[in-house]
């Protein structure tokens, strides 16, 4: 299996399908086309959340701002998955996401000999990589006549020619909150990326008091307008109502449960707390963009 991602829209993908093709016979999976265009961060936090839904796979995602500069490509191991994606950030928030612990995290450099264009890797460059990994691998877990195992991965890449270890990937490490509780404290949550905070991304050994507010970011905004955060579901779940950046808004736990038109705090899928409209557009409502601060605060606290 190939997954492909890309800000491509349409017909673009379809000439990276056609190069891999001629190479793989693989299944095709289309995950997106139409991420934000040129923003490597939002890539990483959507395939972050969508990847971890899928076997073992190769998962080829485009969104290349810098397509054509000396950039590298890379080609990433996270457990028995591969990432093939340029250097920008994309690759290693799902890798981490994929993979055990960071330490099963393998990345290498694509060797890139002239390509046919410079503005369009994602078919030079990114397709025939990710059909000549999925080659390998084939054959690799043929020869072994086993599923694919983290060390029948590792295997087959380390005999792919054209790679080499690389030095100093570009990371994306997203933002957590900061958390304020009754004792008077305001602390700062760790990356809970590094393995040292619960998965959502609270601190565990900090998590004493009552919440007074909230500190927080804008990871996303979905097609429907929603706005997510990066503040962890557990700091507003169970509540009736919170203040977002000083306005009162009901919580709950599905659209429903406001009249259309109104706008909600409710737990997204990925855990996160979002900023919503019942059938409408949360981020008019909200005044709110990616990147964008956002402060919580439980009803009962005086502003």
């Amino acid at each position: 299996m190939i997954t492909l991602t890309s800000d491509f829209g349409s017909p673009y993908p379809a000439a990276m399908k056609g190069v891999i093709r001629r190479h793989t016979d693989a299944e095709l999976i289309d995950v997106a086309h139409d991420l934000p265009r040129g923003d490597p961060r939002a890539a990483a936090f959507w395939l972050r959340f969508v990847l971890p839904e899928f076997p073992p796979a190769v998962h080829c995602a485009v969104v290349d701002p810098g397509v054509g500069t000396d950039r590298d490509a890379l080609v990433v191991r996270a457990g028995a998955h591969v990432i093939v994606a340029p250097d920008n950030g994309l690759a290693m928030p799902p890798a981490r996401a994929l993979a055990a612990d960071e330490s099963d995290v393998e990345v290498w450099s694509i060797a890139v000999d002239d390509p046919a264009s410079e503005t369009f890797h994602g078919r030079d460059v990114f397709a025939p990589t990710a059909a000549r990994v999925r080659t390998a691998l084939d054959d690799e877990l043929t020869a072994s006549d086993g599923e694919p195992a983290v060390d029948a991965v590792a295997e087959a890449l380390a005999g792919i020619d054209d790679l080499a270890p690389a030095n100093d990937p570009v990371d994306v490490r997203f933002p957590e909150p900061s958390v304020e509780r009754d004792a008077g404290e305001a602390e700062k949550d760790t990356d809970a990326e590094d393995g040292t905070d619960s998965e959502d991304g609270t601190d565990d050994e900090a998590d004493t008091g009552d919440v007074v507010a909230v500190d927080g970011e804008v990871l996303a905004i979905d097609r429907f307008g929603n706005v997510i955060t990066n503040v962890p579901g557990e700091l507003v779940r169970g509540r009736d109502w919170v203040r977002v950046n000083g306005d009162l808004t009901p919580v709950a736990e599905t659209f429903g449960a406001v009249d259309p038109g109104e706008r909600l705090v409710t737990v997204g899928s990925h855990g996160y707390a979002e900023c919503d409209v019942n059938d409408g557009r949360g981020d008019g409502a909200f005044d709110l963009r990616p990147g964008d601060a956002v402060r919580f605060v439980p009803d009962s606290v005086s502003l």
